[in-house]
C-alpha cells in the first residue's frame, strides 16, 4: 500500500511539473528561430504582429504574404520579442517593391513614436519613380543616391549592413552605400538624433499617393 501511495504521490508531482512548465512556456514571450545562418524573421507573413504603427495604423495592411504601405503619412515600427526589439550590430534586409510615384524607407536605429517623422536613427530610402531625386538606397540626408538602381513593378532586395560606425547599403548584392559616421558627424536643426545608436526598425507610409511592398523582412544579429 505505502509503495503503491509513493508511485501515486510521484505520478501527481511529476503531473504539476509539467503543468507548471506549460503556463510557464506560454507566459514566456515568443521569439523567431533563427535559421542556419542566423537570419531570423521579423515578419509572420500573415499579420502584423510584433510591429506598431504611429499616426495612421490603416496605412499599413498584410496581403498574399507582404506588408502593404499605402495611405497617410505613418511609421511602421517592429517592438516584437527578437533581440527585445534592440539592435546593434546586425544585418537587415526586406524584398520590396514600389509602385510609380511611391516614396518609402526602411528605419534603423530609431525608437518607436506615435507620431510625426521618426526623430532618431537613420533612413535608407525606398523611391525609384517619386519626384524627389533622392533614390532608393540613399542614406537620407546623408549619403544621396541619384541614379535609379531598380524599376517599380519589381521586386528587389534592399539589404543594410551596420557595424561599429559603418553602415554599407546594398541592392540586389551590389553595394550602393559605404558610409562610416564621423566622432563629430554633421547633423542639421532637428537632425541631431540621426546616429548609429542601438535602436529598432521601421517602415515608412511616406504619402497617400504612394505604394510599395515588402516582404521577408530578416534580420541577422552581428558581434
Amino acid at each position: 500500500m505505502r509503495a503503491m501511495i509513493n508511485r501515486l504521490v510521484a505520478s501527481r508531482a511529476g503531473l504539476a511539473l509539467v503543468i507548471a512548465a506549460t503556463v510557464s512556456a506560454r507566459a514566456m514571450p515568443l521569439t523567431a528561430a533563427p535559421q542556419g545562418d542566423g537570419w531570423v524573421s521579423l515578419f509572420d507573413g500573415k499579420t502584423l504582429d510584433g510591429w506598431k504603427a504611429s499616426d495612421e495604423p490603416g496605412t499599413f495592411r498584410v496581403e498574399d504574404g507582404a506588408i502593404v504601405v499605402n495611405g497617410p503619412r505613418s511609421h511602421l515600427f517592429y517592438v516584437g520579442p527578437v533581440h527585445d526589439h534592440r539592435f546593434t550590430n546586425f544585418e537587415w534586409k526586406a524584398d520590396v517593391m514600389t509602385f510609380p510615384g511611391a516614396n518609402s524607407g526602411m528605419y534603423f536605429d530609431t525608437e518607436y513614436q506615435g507620431s510625426g517623422w521618426p526623430s532618431k536613427g537613420y533612413e535608407v530610402q525606398v523611391n525609384n519613380s517619386h519626384t524627389d531625386p533622392i533614390r532608393t538606397g540613399s542614406l537620407y540626408g546623408v549619403v544621396y543616391v541619384l541614379e535609379r538602381n531598380v524599376p517599380d513593378h519589381v521586386w528587389f532586395t534592399q539589404a543594410i549592413k551596420v557595424q561599429g560606425k559603418r553602415v554599407v547599403v546594398t541592392i540586389n548584392g551590389r553595394v550602393v552605400v559605404d558610409y562610416t559616421e564621423p566622432d563629430q558627424p554633421l547633423r542639421g536643426e532637428g537632425q541631431a538624433d540621426r546616429l548609429i545608436a542601438p535602436g529598432t526598425f521601421a517602415l515608412q507610409g511616406h504619402d497617400p499617393g504612394s505604394k510599395v511592398l515588402y516582404k521577408n523582412i530578416m534580420v541577422r544579429v552581428l558581434r
